[in-house]
């Protein structure tokens, strides 16, 4: 599958040369084919996120339109791109020189261990090139046959709720797994009473604990009235199934979802995957593939990838420091109840215990961790002080935005609360016959922060588009218990107790 030109001699040589370095240092991947392409075919594939072969749509124009500008004004440039496949594809763009090509190949072969190895990966469709190209034979087909114009306006509803999934579903079909233990959860309608003799009932079997089992049934019957019977956080595939669509909306509803999934662990490990290739990129360059001529443009690119302004957050800088801590710690044995309990300054920063287990460490915390996860577990108070991480807000006086907090917690919980669910709101399908009107409600779990009005009701049209009946959203706006209402004519609201 060929959509550049194949590698020059050189090149190839290389490339066998830095994927030798990268399994020695005990990296795992697929099949890596590496293509050439100029800069308006990299834009054109960036522009449908890395497939070629995806169905056809003005989104992907417009976005292709955006990336030529960006390069022509000298705001962006693309290196190279890497797919989540078995084979592995990767682009190298044409005019980099070759200190790039040698970084660019690094780089992306740790993405392609990262792509096989991380557990957020492992459901994720590996021939997805063939599944994107299915996809858009049978989204043409659709077009050839209820027009252009008509399946794309559905696509472009279908795309406005793409981000209604269960980010915490590993797959698709996890997601539906989910669903299923909802719904065969244990609906017994007799009191549970503990086995006991007569006299001792009274006390084995109190009231209140008869009374609690009584009240529990009874929800449990309340729920099982009502559709779906649990809250159903796949809000994509509930409409898929209980929408009033056709079967050509199904359909385009399903390849939308199933291409969402498909991304979906990318945004949950983007700090770690870019720390991972980083990572690599610079061991594999410094100890083993950069020549003494090649010294400077390696210094020149590599400190462009990983530079952090102020105020910003690089995935690649914050991923690769990380990273190197966890290093240099279990290295040094920092880690556990001593290390923990010390409180002897001095100790603390002599402390090297000589365990050198830190490669073992990142190997396995490439595995096993998201992005929440690694932050939540490794970011420590040291690496916040050493990198003068901090918070910042809006001074609403001022309108200008200034620096709001440099406490260790704060840093930590607001980075958390950016990544949680793809730093998307919380929300679950409640009820599809809504005051017994068919109408939908959805539940938003308030973690904190009002839901954006302006964008939760471009989301509630979507949705109306496709149940074709009012939508809800039950939210919490500034306090107050609030139901968000659309009615397919005007946005209303109104209480809730």
């Amino acid at each position: 599958m060929i959509y550049g030109t194949a590698l020059t001699p050189e090149l190839q040589r290389i490339k066998d040369e830095i994927e030798a370095h990268a399994r020695g240092y005990g990296l795992d991947f697929f099949e890596t084919i590496f293509e050439m392409i100029d800069y308006k075919q990299i834009n054109e594939i960036a522009s449908y996120g890395g497939f070629p072969t995806r169905y056809p749509h003005w989104r992907f124009g417009m976005e292709y339109d955006r990336l030529s500008k960006s390069y022509q004004f000298g705001l962006h440039k693309i290196y190279e791109m890497v797919i989540n496949n078995d084979p592995c594809y990767a682009y190298l763009l044409s005019s980099n020189n070759l200190v790039d090509h040698k970084i660019v190949m690094a780089h992306v072969f740790a993405h392609c261990d990262f792509f096989k190895c991380n557990m957020y990966f492992a459901e994720t469709d590996r021939k997805m090139m063939d599944e994107m190209a299915n996809h858009s034979t049978r989204v043409r087909g659709y077009m050839d046959k209820y027009g252009i114009t008509v399946v794309e306006d559905f696509i472009d509803i279908c795309l406005s709720i793409e981000n209604l999934i269960d980010y915490y579903a590993t797959s698709a079909k996890d997601a539906l797994k989910e669903e299923d233990r909802s719904d065969t959860e244990d609906t017994t309608t007799k009191v549970y009473r503990i086995k006991s003799k007569g006299y001792m009932d009274k006390y084995i079997n109190p009231a209140d604990f008869l009374k609690q089992q009584k009240e529990r049934i009874e929800k449990k019957r309340e729920r099982s009235k009502k559709t779906p019977p649990e809250p159903v956080k796949d809000v994509l595939h509930f409409l898929q199934e209980q929408a009033p669509l056709e079967t050509w909306q199904r359909d385009v509803l399903s390849i939308i979802r199933e291409e969402s999934y498909y991304f979906s662990p990318q945004g949950q490990t983007k700090i770690m995957n870019e720390g991972w290739a980083s990572y690599w990129h610079a061991k594999i360059m410094t100890q083993k593939a950069l020549r003494d001529s090649e010294v400077v443009d390696f210094a020149d690119h590599h400190s462009g990838t990983v530079y952090m302004r102020p105020g910003s957050l690089n995935p690649y800088k914050l991923g690769l420091e990380l990273l190197r801590d966890i290093e240099e710690r279990w290295d040094k044995g920092q880690f556990g109840k001593d290390w923990d309990e010390c409180d002897n300054y001095k100790a603390k920063n002599n402390w090297d215990k000589k365990l050198m287990i830190g490669r073992q460490k990142i190997f396995e915390v490439r595995k096993l961790y998201n992005d929440v996860t690694f932050i939540d577990t490794f970011l420590t108070p040291e690496f916040a002080k050493k990198f003068k991480l901090f918070t910042f807000d809006a001074n609403k006086r001022t309108g200008q935005w200034e620096i709001s907090s440099r406490e260790f917690q704060a840093i930590k919980d607001k980075m958390l609360f950016s990544l949680t669910n793809y730093g998307q709101p919380f929300i679950a399908v409640e009820d599809a016959n809504f005051k017994n009107r068919s109408e939908l409600l959805l539940n938003h779990r308030h973690e904190g922060f009002d839901l954006k009005i302006s964008e939760s009701r471009r989301t509630m049209e979507g949705v109306y588009k496709i149940w074709k009946r009012p939508v809800n959203v039950k939210t919490i706006v500034q306090g107050e218990n609030k139901i968000l209402i659309y009615d397919g004519k005007e946005h209303t609201e109104e209480k809730w107790d």
